[in-house]
């Protein structure tokens, strides 16, 4: 079983733990309860926990909120008209397209990496200095460390960086055409479907990309910074780092996140390649809690949501 990396907590963060704690116990209460098994005594039990404690209430409150988003997101872009596609034409675009991609992953994943991880997958490697790096779902990392460096390069998928202080090699992740950079700190990057997203948990990060002097963005605690290949990073944002780090715990949380970045979510938890067939539906906003391990719980929600049609074929999996 994979573990991710523990360190000592203040008293401060006990608290903080204890919240997340519950949140994640109110967030499976509806997932139970959305299942469509559960019965009149799963719903009276969850109206008893919640009623243990005002955190417990807080922490209720919240996760329907979240959950209620899937609604509202769905009724937000029901009114658009759903495209128009014939079968052999859909086939048409998956046959070149999809099998592409899914070799391309494969060979960056399985020919150059120096660790990696299947769908479905994660892994903690422990690194040569100590630091460790939790591996997503799908994942491909290489390692370069020597007396005066620490470099990464993250070919695929996302990762967790825990990282230990040494100033005089500072500790840096590559990922598309850009890097962020570290001396001793947590941090999440995350190679999305149209950028590369940073995250920072603990301490500060670096991120530099593009061409130029001057392009580099300093994210603190609680903060993000996104960038395009080839393209300059964009200013910090603040964010809830635990919640967008959420995949350590067994969860995905997507709060208004696009379609595109959904689905490359999805890819790293279940086998075979999923295909958008338009702009439009990669643009569409999702906004849910989901089980990591039960990915296609999230196709399903999303076709019963959103103007999305699944399409299940071997190897590929269609959405029009």
């Amino acid at each position: 079983m994979t573990r991710t990396p523990t360190r000592q907590t203040e008293p401060g963060q006990e608290r903080q733990q204890a919240d997340l704690a519950l949140s994640d116990a109110a967030i499976d209460w509806l997932v139970r309860l959305h299942s469509g098994q559960a019965g009149k005594a799963d719903h009276e039990a969850f109206a008893a926990w919640r009623r243990q404690s005002r955190e417990h209430e807080l922490a209720a409150r919240e996760a329907e909120t979240i959950w209620h988003g899937i609604r509202l997101a769905g009724d937000k872009v029901q009114r658009n008209a759903r495209a128009k596609l014939t079968r052999r034409a859909v086939l048409g675009g998956v046959a070149i397209g999809g099998l592409a991609v899914a070799g391309s992953s494969l060979l960056r994943q399985h020919l150059f990496a120096d660790h990696s991880t299947g769908a479905g997958e994660r892994a903690t490697i422990t690194l040569p200095d100590g630091s460790t790096a939790l591996l997503n779902g799908d994942t491909a990392l290489n390692v370069s460390f020597d007396a005066a460096h620490r470099h990464l390069e993250l070919l695929a998928g996302q990762a967790l960086f825990q990282v230990r202080p040494d100033a005089g090699r500072p500790f840096v992740v590559a990922a598309n055409g850009g890097q962020a950079r570290a001396v001793g700190t947590v941090f999440d990057v995350d190679i999305r479907s149209q950028e590369v997203v940073v995250t920072v948990v603990e301490g500060q990060v670096d991120v530099t990309a593009g061409a130029g002097p001057g392009t580099g963005v300093l994210a603190a605690a609680d903060q993000r910074v996104r960038y395009g290949t080839g393209r300059q990073p964009f200013a910090a944002e603040p964010v809830d780092a635990e919640s967008e780090t959420a995949w350590r715990r067994g969860k995905l949380i997507f709060n208004q996140r696009p379609l595109g970045d959904v689905v490359v979510e999805i890819e790293r938890q279940r086998r075979g390649r999923i295909v958008i067939t338009s702009a439009r539906l990669q643009s569409l906003e999702v906004t849910g809690v989901f089980e990591l391990a039960d990915p296609e719980s999230v196709l399903s929600t999303l076709e019963a949501t959103l103007p999305v049609k699944v399409t299940r074929l071997p190897f590929v999996t269609i959405l029009h």
